[in-house]
């Protein structure tokens, strides 16, 4: 089994630790238009960010899952000079981020005049067998989201052009749910596509406390993934230790082996990047891609979880998802 990194094919026993969910650039859509500061810096977002990576590298962390739609300034070759750089292996995704906070218009008005799902299948699938955008670097994952209280009609064109392109690739597909909803849903929509659950992630399932919800998502044979861990009390997340309150919950009732850790951090941000107000500082001081490996898993150790259930949340699952 082998994994589609930003240099090529590593078989999966190679992923070593990895976070699933996280974002080397970002920026949402329009911020190519804000060029008031000037054009993209590309020597200082490409040291800042090899910086982050050599951070991780200096922690144990093998691979990074670069969860980065289409639409928010996914660029496959920054994410080879970062890993050919440092050596830290990146997979990129192919794929729309959510109807609320996405570029809708272009798919929106490509299915008032035809068939939009057959074209969104084309492009994930030549992104994924052929490569992006002629750099011959070929997605390692679908990247799917949704709203907080429906999968759109928009929305489910991806979801519908996803399922088929992992049907005929087997490649993984890893989603976003919007404030701890919709989990279940995704999770049902996929695998009664024909999707396979064991190569489906739902993602930002911390972002619901109550374990009856990830029971539910699990039910479907999937896995989950608490990957906004140090995002506390913004966009509807809870804190770190309501989350690690469910977590430890779900260990406990034996889903080590369908747990995945990330934080759903901006190493650089697109644009200009975010003015945080004094009073939310708070919410986002741990929001960083070290947090994990700092804080997180010595607060598990703490609280009785064992090695043998850490090495599964953080080197087995990705192994087998992304493998």
């Amino acid at each position: 089994m082998t994994a589609q990194t930003v240099t090529g094919a590593v078989a999966a026993a190679q992923l070593g630790a990895t976070l699933p969910h996280e974002h080397v650039i970002f920026g949402y859509p329009g911020y190519a238009g804000d060029v008031t500061l000037g054009p993209f810096d590309h020597a200082a977002a490409l040291a800042s960010c090899t910086e982050t990576a050599r951070a991780l590298l200096a922690r144990g962390i093998q691979t990074v899952v670069d969860a980065t739609p289409n639409d928010c300034g996914r660029n496959p070759a920054f994410l080879r000079e970062v890993s050919e750089a440092t050596g830290l292996q990146i997979l990129c995704a192919t794929g729309f981020y959510y109807e609320g906070e996405g570029a809708t218009t272009y798919f929106k008005f490509r299915a008032s005049l035809g068939d939009a799902e057959s074209e969104i299948y084309e492009m994930m699938r030549t992104e994924v067998t052929e490569g992006i955008a002629g750099t011959g670097i070929r997605a390692g994952v679908i990247k799917l989201a949704s709203s907080r209280d429906a999968i759109t009609p928009y929305e489910q064109l991806f979801f519908r052009a996803a399922a088929r392109v992992q049907r005929e690739t087997g490649v993984p597909i890893i989603t976003h749910t919007q404030e701890g909803q919709q989990g279940p849903q995704q999770a049902e929509l996929l695998t009664s596509l024909g999707a396979d659950p064991a190569r489906i992630m739902i993602g930002h399932m911390d972002g619901n406390t109550d374990p009856a919800y990830h029971r539910e998502t699990l039910r479907h044979g999937v896995s989950i993934a608490f990957d906004r861990i140090g995002l506390q009390g913004m966009v509807g997340t809870p804190t770190d230790a309501e989350r690690l309150s469910v977590l430890t919950t779900l260990l406990g009732e034996g889903y080590a082996d369908r747990l995945l850790l990330s934080h759903d951090s901006i190493w650089h941000w697109l644009g200009r990047p975010p003015a945080i107000p004094e009073a939310a500082l708070p919410a986002v001081k741990d929001w960083h891609p070290l947090h994990i490996s700092d804080d997180i898993l010595p607060d598990l150790r703490r609280r009785g979880i064992t090695e043998e259930q850490v090495g599964q949340m953080t080197v087995g699952n990705p192994a087998r998802l992304f493998g």
